[in-house]
């Protein structure tokens, strides 16, 4: 009887049996990595004697999360992934810290169903809880060197005394490891004309001056209030759960762990679309369309009424490439392209929400300094330049999201 041979010429043959889809082995590795990665981060953390986060300041007495006896003894129990670089001083032992809190709470979120349902509830809040939290103090000091750099730009001026003093080599550590974003490709320099630079380079100072005030008790109070966090209790119950997170995942049944995780993964992925359609990308295609001023000027305190979609857009962006990461088994940015998971367009869409988000901030950091009473007009004339220009630079991010995201997926 002849015998039948596979043609090597045939793509069916040579490719082989499909993969099997991944399940809840899958995420139960994933939540397991990022646990292992939370507890890694804290443990040096703690050993870089870090009392902060962001700026890295040093505390004295003993350490709230270094007191913790979870972190050391789960890291070992940690599967799926080999050890990770080590994270160069506190700056960067606080970013992983908050960075593994992210990935766990977005991915309990998207795949809730597949775990035990009370467990994920009460642990998904506390750890969007420890990250915000974690993340303030980072917050107010880039929005502070954000707004003075624009100062410095738009007035011509030399260095506030704010950006030569004040400073720490901590808090130059933390702009090193988060270098400023690619400028947009929109233009989004607002300048303004020879007779008006003069008036802008008397308030500026003055305003440079205000911010630097506000936003550094701002950092302050977001700094100690991260102190409070890390001692409490409430931190202590996260970090133990976390801790029997890294040696055992409570799935919901025996069933979950041959569950498909693409149905909930592509769910992720319609509602950011969904959310995406709702956006005005037709106008944002626009360069200088100005709808990102509309109400610029207006007394009203609250957030600007259109930020809050694009800021939606950017939390279920993140969410859609968390579950990207579950389902390749490993974590997109790690990996830097090697096993054909990072989309470019989603990276660059995700570059776009961030520059947008802080540009929105800063000008509502700009505009809340304008409200101080009692202010010279020469101060609140450049802190309204300065508001117009960060606004003109969420202009500018809302036109490059929308040139990222309608360009067809690139895989590296």
């Amino acid at each position: 009887m002849a015998q039948r041979h596979l043609d090597p010429t045939d793509p069916t043959a040579a490719a082989g049996p499909p993969p099997v889809p991944a399940g809840g082995d899958a995420l139960a590795d994933y939540l397991r990595a990022q646990a292992t990665e939370f507890l890694r981060a804290l443990r040096l953390h703690r050993e870089s004697g870090a009392g902060a986060h962001g700026n890295g300041a040093q505390s004295s007495g003993s350490h709230p999360s270094g007191a913790h006896p979870s972190g050391a003894g789960a890291l070992d129990r940690g599967r799926g992934r080999g050890p990770a670089p080590a994270p160069d001083g506190p700056v960067d032992a606080a970013r992983a810290l908050r960075r593994a809190a992210r990935r766990l709470s977005g991915t309990l979120h998207t795949f809730q169903p597949l775990l035990d349902a009370e467990w994920a509830e009460a642990m998904r809040p506390e750890l969007a809880w420890l990250s915000g939290t974690l993340a303030l103090e980072h917050a107010y000091a880039s929005r502070l060197d954000r707004l003075l750099q624009a100062l410095h730009r738009l007035s011509g001026s030399a260095a506030f005394p704010a950006q030569q003093a004040g400073r720490a080599a901590p808090a130059r550590a933390a702009a090193t490891a988060d270098p400023a974003p690619v400028a947009p490709l929109a233009p989004s320099v607002t300048r303004p004309s020879p007779a008006d630079r003069g008036n802008l380079t008397v308030g500026a100072a003055k305003a440079g001056a205000l911010l630097d005030r506000q936003l550094t008790l701002a950092r302050t109070r977001a700094h100690s209030t991260a102190l409070q966090a890390l001692g409490s209790s409430r931190f202590h119950a996260v970090a133990d759960k976390v801790a029997l997170l890294a040696s055992e995942v409570p799935l919901k049944d025996t069933a979950a762990a041959a569950a498909d995780l693409r149905p909930l993964a592509a769910a992720a992925r319609d509602r950011l679309t969904d959310a995406v359609a709702a956006l005005p990308l037709v106008t944002a295609g626009n360069p200088y369309n100005a709808q990102a001023l509309v109400h610029g000027l207006s007394p009203d305190p609250a957030p600007h009424p259109q930020d809050a979609q694009w800021h939606q857009v950017r939390l279920l962006l993140r969410l859609h490439r968390y579950a990207l990461e579950v389902l390749a088994g490993t974590d997109a940015e790690d990996a830097d392209g090697a096993d054909g998971t990072t989309d470019v367009r989603l990276l660059a869409a995700g570059e776009a929400l961030d520059r947008h988000r802080d540009a929105s901030e800063a000008a509502a950091a700009a505009a809340q300094a304008a409200r101080t009473p009692r202010i010279a007009p020469a101060t609140a004339y450049a802190l309204g330049v300065l508001h117009a220009d960060q606004r003109h630079e969420v202009e500018a991010a809302r036109y490059a999201f929308q040139h990222s995201w309608r360009k067809e997926p690139i895989r590296l």
